[in-house]
């Protein structure tokens, strides 16, 4: 029974040799060729090689060098990849940091900028009455003298079409008690018609800044100065200031000025003496050309103009 034993073990042995040598000789498939050339391939990529950097990485190796370990002067791969991540993401929550801090910043100051805004317009239209039936032949400084019993007048714009023979106004006082006494005027006869005089909705545009006197000249050159209106385009500017001054005086500088959209034409004229700036007013309503003018006075100077020098 032993010695059978022994044989068939050999036999198994001999039948797993057998095999074993059939299957080494069996040729590989091309799949299990492809896959180990691949290996090969991978196995001798470099994961410390320089292009497995990404640009930004050079300035991390010297911004932090205490969290980079070499071994070997080679990289560990896995720390590596953990080191980049944390860098990008540092990145990222950097800048959103800085962009939210930003907004929220300015996102205040145009909260605080709003309402203080909206507090001055609500104190200005608090201050302002709105006069409408006003002749087209009254000045906006006629129509300021028939309000200044209630107040200090600030400003006082007449707005309105040129042609039409009515028009409304904007009168602006230096505090609540002017505007609430000035009520009390309307049904004033101004010019032909009574006034109509009511608290307003809006407060008035004010004047850029840029255009206003800057010095005592400046403001003296305003007193000589009228704004004039309604002027026909046919007109030009030799004729404006023939039609002046024959009826007021000496004209020192005048500006016409226009464009394509608008039918008129408007001028600031500049007399040599603030009287006949004066006389000027009462031109309102003269027709020159074909159309009245209307005349006030001005609250800008007519600045020269910049010549700019010619480069040699």
């Amino acid at each position: 029974m032993a010695a059978v034993a022994d044989i068939s073990s050999e036999a198994a042995v001999a039948i797993t040799n057998n095999s074993n040598r059939i299957s080494d000789s069996k040729p590989k498939s091309e799949s299990e060729f492809n896959v180990q050339k691949l290996v090969d391939m991978f196995t001798k990529l470099n994961p410390s090689a320089k292009e497995f950097f990404p640009s930004n990485y050079i300035n991390y190796q010297h911004d932090h060098p205490l969290h980079l370990h070499k071994s070997n002067n080679q990289l560990s791969a896995a720390a590596e990849s953990f080191f980049i991540a944390a860098d990008k993401n540092s990145c990222y929550d950097d800048f959103a940091n800085n962009r939210r801090r930003r907004n929220n910043f300015n996102q205040g100051r145009r909260r605080v900028n709003g309402r203080s805004f909206r507090a001055q317009r609500e104190d200005s239209i608090r201050r302002t009455v709105y006069v409408s039936d006003i002749d087209q032949n009254i000045t906006e400084e006629r129509l300021a003298g028939l309000f200044s019993g209630c107040g200090q007048v600030v400003d006082c714009r007449v707005c309105g079409d040129p042609h039409s023979v009515l028009r409304f106004a904007f009168v602006e006082f230096a505090d609540e008690h002017g505007a609430r006494a000035a009520l009390s005027l309307g049904g004033t006869m101004l010019g032909y018609y009574p006034v109509r005089v009511l608290p307003s909705k809006t407060a008035i545009l004010p004047v850029n800044p840029t255009f206003l006197p800057r010095s005592e000249d400046e403001r003296e050159m305003c007193s000589r100065t009228v704004y004039c209106t309604n002027i026909d385009k046919k007109v030009t500017q030799a004729a404006v200031k023939h039609f002046f001054e024959s009826a007021c005086g000496e004209v020192t500088r005048l500006r016409l000025l226009g464009d394509h959209v608008h039918s008129t034409r408007i001028a600031f004229v500049e007399f040599a003496m603030a009287e006949s700036a004066i006389i000027a007013l009462n031109c309102s309503g003269m027709v020159l050309g074909t159309q009245p003018v209307r005349v006030s006075p001005s609250k800008t100077p007519v600045r020269p103009r910049v010549t700019r020098a010619t480069s040699l």
